[in-house]
């Protein structure tokens, strides 16, 4: 089974043990003890209620199957939720995988359905004894989240950038195409990524002892930089917006070039199938019908009436986009 624990003992490392007796001797000296379960085991709800020793709604909340970004302050402890990339190229439902955490003093439980990129990292960080508190782990998680998050929204930026310096008609399908997708990926990613902001600076605001002050310091900044975050995906929205609407413009732009080319055509050859429907009864009386330079003649007279019509088409800049 997927579940762990890890319990900073007194040569300040970080040792593997049973998650049971850990949470069952969570009232002894033992300065830390981080344990963390798979959301997607089916005993992980029984487990949390025979041994977690936790209320009740704090276990169904790390266990529920859709979760945002949020801060709940209960009784000593916490209840964190936050949103991470998924680590690996496993594919997910959403962008993001939830990790939730619930935080006391000496202890935190962690729950994921889905392995969060960096997790592994802050577990050998334990073990070598650089995370010393609930504090350290989340404040520690929070800050490796934005770090991993903060490429991927600069890249959104990037490919909109692209997008805009590729406006021309012969890019307009493949730019249709890069900017939905941009736009798609910063509406769902800015669905967690403003909750989040919030989550921490709730964090960063609670009054518990776990909590130092270098721990907040941490908080507040990864809260600063979600909210960059958050105004990078609203822009990119807006400006993947804006660009749609220009390739809309430009596509009635290139259709009624195209109409109005058709249209000059068109007119072009009217008066020509007049005169070749004209000449072309067969009835008597037609003038010249017997004489050998007539059809050269009625040729060149379409020849002619047809560069005058286009003449006067090109005075008055029909032809012009």
């Amino acid at each position: 089974m997927n579940r762990w624990a890890i319990e900073l003992k007194d040569d300040d490392k970080g040792h593997k043990v049973d998650p049971a007796a850990a949470c069952a001797a969570r009232e002894s000296p033992a300065r830390f003890v981080w344990v963390h379960l798979d959301g997607r085991e089916e005993e992980t709800l029984g487990w949390l209620k025979e041994h977690a020793g936790i209320p009740e709604s704090v276990i169904y909340a790390l266990t529920a199957t859709e979760t945002r970004p949020r801060c709940e302050a209960i009784n000593d402890g916490a209840l964190i939720n936050l949103r991470g990339p998924v680590a690996g190229d496993q594919e997910t439902p959403d962008r993001l995988a939830s990790i939730r955490f619930w935080a006391e003093q000496g202890r935190t439980i962690s729950v994921s359905f889905v392995p969060v990129d960096g997790i592994d990292l802050f577990k050998e960080k334990m073990e070598e004894g650089k995370v010393k508190d609930p504090g350290d782990l989340v404040a520690g998680i929070a800050v490796a989240l934005t770090k991993r998050l903060d490429p991927v929204i600069i890249d959104l930026g990037d490919l909109v950038d692209e997008c805009e310096t590729a406006l021309e008609p012969e890019h307009a399908f493949e730019t249709r195409r890069k900017i939905a997708s941009a736009r798609s990926d910063a509406i769902v990613y800015r669905r967690f990524v403003a909750p989040q902001r919030e989550a921490l600076a709730t964090l960063a605001g609670l009054e518990v002892d776990w909590l130092e002050e270098d721990d907040r310091l941490h908080l507040r900044e990864a809260a600063d930089r979600f909210a960059r975050m958050a105004e990078e995906l609203e822009a990119v929205r807006e400006r993947s917006a804006l660009i749609h609407e220009q390739l809309t413009d430009l596509r009635a732009e290139q259709i009624e070039h195209r109409g109005l080319l058709i249209s000059i055509i068109a007119l072009i050859f009217l008066p020509l199938t007049f005169f070749t429907g004209l000449l072309g009864m067969n009835v008597e009386g037609i003038p010249y019908a017997k004489q050998p330079w007539a059809f050269d003649a009625v040729c060149i007279l379409c020849v002619v009436v047809a560069v005058l019509i286009s003449a006067w088409f090109a005075a008055a800049h029909w032809f012009r986009r």
